[in-house]
Formats: C-alpha cells, sequence, structure tokens
C-alpha cells in the first residue's frame, strides 16, 4: 500500500473500518499492517505505545479475515484493532502498570472491558503509557517515559490516560480504553483532539483495572477521534459483569424534554464557577452555546453556587483511600517510585474529620446537581481551562492568573464526585494550533443526549480533516 492508501486507513472511525471490513472493501490483515506501519513510523515521536501486541494481532486478523469469508456473524468491532491503557489487565501480555513495582507483571485475566471489546470483534494491538498509578495529570513514569502530545512534542497530552489520548490522535489506534478518576480521559482528550466518554458511574465495569481502590470514583471509557466511535465503545462496554458491585443495570433515562417532545434544555458556563479559564476556551464554550442554540436547543448561560471547592474535596476523598493504598504496597521500596509515587507516599494520611467534610461536600455537589437536571437537560462547560501544557509544569498562568497544575483539573473533577455523564468533544483550536474540548455532561444514566448532542457539535465545529504533523 502507498501513503495515501496508508492513511486512509489509519485515519478512518472504528466505525468506517468494521463496515468496510463486513463488505469485504478492506481486510482485517490489511487493517492491522496499517496500523503496525503507522505506530512503527510516530512511536517514536509520541512514546504513546508501551508493550505492542504484533504477532498475536496478526495471528487475530488473519483468524478475523477467515471468519468474514466464511460468512460469518460479525460482531460491531470486528476486525478493527484496539488499544488499551496500560491499568487495565491484558491475560498473558505485559502489564506494568507504569510502575517498577509492576516490572514485568503478566496477569491471567482480561479485564472486563477488555473482554468485551475482544468478544465485539475487536482486535487488540497495544498497551498505552500513563502515569505512576494513574495518578498525574501528565503521562510519564520511571517504566517507559514520558509520553508526548502529537500536535505538539514539547505538550503533554495529559493523564492519566494520555498515552491513550495520543495514540488515537496520532493515528496509531482507531478506539480504546482509558479511565478517569478526576479527569483522566476527558482531560487528554481535549489536550490531543479526540473525543472521550466517562459514562454515570457504574455503566461500566471497573473489573480488572488497577488500581482496584477508590473504586467508587473510577470510571472505564471509550476514547476515540468521534463522538459517534465513543457512542460505538460506549455500547459495547456498558452492562454489570457480576463481580463489579458498583456495576449498574439500568434503562436509559429519559430526558423530560424528549418525551415532551420540547427542545433540549441546555445551561452553559465558560468560566466563573471553575475559577480562570482561558480566553481561547470560554471563547469556544460560548461558540459551542451559540450552535446549540441555532440547532434548536434552548441555551442559557447559567451559574451553579452550589459548587463549593469539588476539587479539594475529591482529592481528600481519594487520597484518603489511595494513600493507606500505596504505603502498604511500597513499603522498602520507595526508592523505585517515580515523584507522583513518592509524592503520596509521603502524604500524610487524611483525618477521618477531613474524610467527612469531603463527604459531606459530595452529598451536596449531588443534590445541588439533582436539581440543576430539573430544569436542564445538559450542562456545557470547559473540559480543561487551558490548551495542552509544556511538560512538568507545577504553575500555570491562565487568563493572567497562576495557578497550582491541579487547576487543569477544575471543570472535570465534580462529574467524579458525583457519578454524572460526561463527554468530551473536540471543538477548534486556539491561536497556538493547539486542540480544544467542550464538556458536555448530564442527568445520571442519559448518555444519550450527550452523545446525541455532540456529535452534532462535531459535525459543525470539530477538527475538520486537520492531523497532527508528525
Amino acid at each position: 500500500m502507498n501513503a495515501s492508501d496508508l492513511s486512509r486507513i489509519f485515519y478512518a472511525s472504528a466505525t468506517d473500518l468494521a463496515r468496510l471490513i463486513r463488505t469485504r472493501e478492506l481486510s482485517p490483515v490489511e487493517v492491522v499492517e496499517a496500523h503496525l506501519h503507522r505506530i512503527e513510523a510516530v512511536n517514536p515521536k509520541v512514546n504513546a505505545v508501551v508493550t505492542l501486541m504484533r504477532d498475536d494481532a496478526r495471528k487475530a486478523a488473519k483468524a478475523a479475515e477467515t471468519a468474514v469469508l466464511n460468512g460469518d456473524t460479525l460482531g460491531p468491532l470486528h476486525g478493527v484493532p484496539f488499544s488499551i491503557k496500560d491499568a487495565l489487565d491484558t491475560a498473558g501480555v505485559l502489564t506494568q502498570r507504569g510502575s517498577k513495582l509492576f516490572a514485568g507483571n503478566i496477569p491471567d485475566k482480561d479485564a472486563t472491558a477488555v473482554a468485551r471489546f475482544k468478544a465485539a470483534g475487536g482486535i487488540p494491538l497495544m498497551k498505552t503509557n500513563l502515569p505512576e498509578f494513574s495518578a498525574w495529570t501528565e503521562t510519564d513514569n520511571l517504566v517507559t517515559g514520558r509520553s508526548n502530545n502529537p500536535w505538539n512534542l514539547e505538550r503533554t497530552p495529559g493523564g492519566s490516560s494520555g498515552g491513550e489520548s495520543a495514540a488515537i490522535a496520532a493515528g496509531m489506534s482507531p478506539i480504546g480504553i482509558g479511565s478517569d478518576v478526576a479527569i483522566s480521559v476527558r482531560g487528554p482528550a481535549a489536550f490531543t483532539g479526540i473525543a472521550a466518554l466517562k459514562a454515570t458511574h457504574g455503566r461500566v465495569p471497573y473489573t480488572g483495572h488497577y488500581p482496584s481502590v477508590i473504586a467508587r470514583w473510577w470510571h472505564v471509557g471509550a476514547m476515540a477521534r468521534s463522538v459517534g466511535d465513543v457512542a460505538l465503545g460506549y455500547s459495547i462496554l456498558k452492562g454489570p459483569d457480576g463481580v463489579d458491585g458498583y456495576a449498574i443495570h439500568a434503562r436509559d433515562a429519559e430526558s423530560s424534554t424528549r418525551i415532551a417532545g420540547q427542545p433540549i434544555r441546555v445551561g452553559w458556563v465558560s468560566d466563573a464557577a471553575f475559577g480562570p479559564v482561558d480566553p481561547e476556551i470560554s471563547a469556544a464554550v460560548k461558540a459551542a452555546a451559540a450552535q446549540l442554540a441555532e440547532l434548536g436547543c434552548d441555551v442559557e448561560e447559567v451559574r451553579l453556587p452550589f459548587l463549593d471547592n469539588p476539587l479539594g474535596a475529591l482529592m481528600t476523598v481519594v487520597y484518603g483511600e489511595i494513600v493507606p493504598y500505596v504505603k502498604a504496597l511500597a513499603a522498602g521500596r520507595a526508592e523505585e517510585l517515580h515523584a507522583v509515587g513518592r509524592g503520596i507516599v509521603e502524604m500524610p494520611d487524611p483525618s477521618f474529620a477531613d474524610y467527612l467534610a469531603a463527604e459531606t461536600k459530595a452529598e451536596a455537589l449531588r443534590s445541588g446537581f439533582a436539581g440543576f437536571f430539573q430544569k436542564y437537560d445538559v450542562l456545557l462547560t470547559p473540559v480543561n481551562p487551558m490548551t495542552a501544557t509544556l511538560h512538568g509544569a507545577q504553575e500555570l498562568v491562565v487568563d493572567g492568573v497562576t495557578v497550582p497544575w491541579t487547576h487543569v483539573m477544575s471543570a472535570t473533577s465534580p462529574f467524579n464526585l458525583t457519578g454524572l455523564p460526561a463527554l468530551s468533544v473536540p471543538y477548534g483550536f486556539s491561536s497556538e494550533s493547539l486542540p480544544i474540548g467542550i464538556q458536555l455532561v448530564a442527568k445520571w444514566l442519559d448518555e444519550a443526549t450527550i452523545l446525541r448532542l455532540g456529535a452534532m457539535l462535531e459535525r459543525r465545529g470539530g477538527l475538520g480533516d486537520r492531523r497532527p504533523s508528525l
């Protein structure tokens, strides 16, 4: 295949690849080989792929091709390669979780999410990079090093699913599986110009994800270059597995406007609720609000007075659960930890009073959003308050205000604390040619509404045909 043919394959959507395979216009072997070629060409620059399943993927592609030729029943991802954040277990495949404490670790069972993509016909092709313990908003560790943003190698792809987002943005994978405890699929998606869904907590089983603690706040989710592919991935991943006690089996929520046939009611906020936001990000949110109004939604700028430092509350409960775990895990081996892991080990154990106060804030936040979604169907916000930052930045200047690196999570963390579904949608570029993302949030179990609106916004305001120059 020539360069044009390869590009046509590795930047095709997962949905289109599955269709072309079903109609025999492409073979799974061609699709896998095109992605292997792309990985060889660009991963040395991006360092998103940490374990490549080359031989197994080629065998699976040949078996998938045989199934097509035999007229077998095909799954929705049949013959399509996919990527997996290295926090998720993969049977018989190196899974080091970004930590020297797990060097050489090979699980004997797939995570539920991985098993479901495989059962849908997908071909696991690679494991992708992450920070140690998935506990940072950048992607770097002492085992597999630093991942770079395909749009600007001097910038971070975010974290903790930064290797996943970078691989997808760079055309090394059409669709993948990440995870999110405060920002970790949505933030990297916004930094790299792809889409990602953090569904209602419990919609997608957490089984086989590391760390296994803090399960109340973790979400496993699909990441892809289009909202349509994210919707496809979500349809495959959702539903209980009989293992994860938080996993739920519930019908999709029906928004009152859909039932009544009225316009979808959208409340939007661009900055004040979350602290300083880059003016270009605010402008993108306002443009998306205007576009939704043009599309027939009932749109109104709103305030969220019930927000009371949700990031601080989330950090208290998350670290309250993970600090004792990491201290026990790393006992006698602290010198093997990345700075992120050492920082966790050196943290004092939170007091019960602090933990209880954070839980009380979380309850108040859930109540506040329950009231908000009586009046509105969707909340539109920024994803990150800024575009992709330089590697290693500890302090950031956002709209003239100096903020700590944790500020990047200010607009995403409320929805981990509440378990509300939230979608990151690529929405244009900054003046520095860096992708911008916007966030759509709905009431519990109403992923359908934000996926629908996200696809509409993406068609008119997404990235178009622009790709990273690698």
